[in-house]
């Protein structure tokens, strides 16, 4: 079959679903920003921040001396301004008052944080997934509620041209009536053996890091970037990649949550650290279709012929794929049709669309609008990837009440909607 670009006005435009963040507003006095997290990704969304022009940064705060540094020399390369640095956010939300905060930590960060930051009086820009249990989800909304302020999270690629023109596609009914739907992340990532307990780097402290999540002894294979696979800092794979792609299928159709989800798990093969499944598959049943999650760290699936991320929408007229790196191809059920291709607009580093984002929230700030990637559209994908580990640690089906967000009538399975925070920590809540 010959491949055809998929191009029309909407997708070269991004749709006009997007065309707001665009608009160009009389500058004005500078936002007060602050950075919470100023690791590899915290940098990339001060970059775009910075880049944007319309705010000036305050501060920056990480428990390890190390990454604020590289932070500092980055922003340092786009503004001249020489931000107070912090090593506890209680601390620079109390003297710094920004209007502005960034939050890029860990998972199990999130809540507190973004919590604490709302209710000091700065508009939120919340990494996903926006929390490491569904009841700090829910305590982030009420915050939200009860304070007024603008929050977004991170779906990059919500904003990302060929997202749009993508979702414009499925949302023709030309890919036909979809009744299954597979979102999936396979690596052939094999690291070997990983050294286990290891000296605290000087200038980390590692009990802070650490924080509400247990205390483990320090490795490197888990700060700074191998924490996703340890599940008492975040979910695995499933919690980082699943939150974009479940808020893609989201997008798409007019459910808000699975009723009924399964997951099961293979049983540990690498010799490392981590305690995240290395390949893990999630069933959720909709009232409308079926949706499959499937990750693995062991194989890449050569014989694929999309990239190894993405979704498949599978069509009574073809299969559609949304993907990353390489766009979206459709795939017709006729094979003497054309396949249609919409190529990827990212920007770099790291392929991704922040620049968009970032221009969608200071817009809402503005127009005190909600942005296009919401906290709602951010705790209910989130929820998708909670759903899944939850139905995993219950070894069981799990029925789900999407409207009062519990298991009904399932007193052991909702135990697992939140878990017990360390030390000075206090759990927070929807009720106050």
């Amino acid at each position: 079959m010959k491949r055809r670009q998929f191009l029309t006005a909407a997708s070269l435009t991004t749709g006009a679903v997007l065309s707001h963040p665009f608009i160009t507003y009389a500058r004005q006095s500078k936002y007060k920003l602050a950075l919470i997290g100023s690791g590899w990704w915290g940098t990339n969304i001060l970059r775009e921040a910075l880049r944007h022009g319309e705010c000036r940064l305050t501060a920056l705060c990480d428990a390890d001396e190390n990454q604020l540094k590289k932070c500092l020399e980055e922003a340092q390369k786009i503004t001249s301004d020489r931000p107070a640095v912090y090593k506890d956010y209680r601390e620079l939300l109390r003297k710094e008052k920004p209007d502005i905060v960034i939050n890029a930590t860990p998972d199990h960060w999130h809540a507190l944080i973004a919590i604490e930051a709302l209710r000091s009086g700065a508009h939120l820009y919340l990494e996903k997934p926006i929390g490491h249990t569904i009841q700090e989800g829910k305590a982030i909304i009420k915050a939200v509620h009860d304070t007024g302020k603008t929050c977004a999270v991170g779906f990059h690629r919500r904003y990302s041209p060929h997202n749009v023109s993508g979702m414009e596609f499925l949302k023709s009914g030309k890919a036909g009536t979809i009744k299954e739907v597979r979102a999936f992340v396979t690596y052939n990532f094999w690291p070997g053996n990983l050294p286990g307990n290891e000296m605290v780097p000087q200038g980390l402290d590692w009990d802070l890091w650490c924080g509400p999540a247990p205390l483990i002894p320090y490795s490197s294979t888990i700060h700074p970037r191998g924490w996703r696979q340890r599940l008492e800092f975040a979910n695995g794979q499933a919690g980082d990649w699943g939150p974009h792609w479940f808020d893609q299928i989201l997008w798409w159709t007019e459910e808000t949550a699975p009723r009924r989800i399964y997951s099961t798990a293979s049983d540990k093969l690498k010799t490392d650290n981590y305690n995240a499944p290395e390949s893990q598959v999630i069933v959720y049943d909709f009232e409308s279709f079926n949706c499959i999650w499937e990750h693995s760290n062991l194989n890449g699936r050569p014989q694929s012929r999309t990239e190894n991320v993405g979704v498949y929408f599978h069509g009574t007229e073809g299969t559609f794929h949304m993907g990353w790196e390489k766009g979206w191809s459709f795939y017709p059920r006729d094979n003497k049709k054309e396949i249609l291709h919409q190529p990827a607009q990212l920007n770099q580093p790291d392929s991704q669309n922040i620049s968009s984002v970032w221009a969608d929230f200071m817009q809402a700030i503005k127009t005190k609008k909600q942005p296009f990637a919401d906290i709602l559209k951010g705790h209910r994908a989130t929820n998708m990837s909670l759903l899944g580990m939850a139905a995993l640690k219950a070894g069981r089906s799990l029925e789900w009440d999407g409207q009062k967000e519990e298991f009904p009538g399932d007193a052991e399975a909702n135990r697992l909607l939140s878990r017990e925070y360390r030390g000075e920590w206090k759990y927070p809540t929807d009720r106050g």
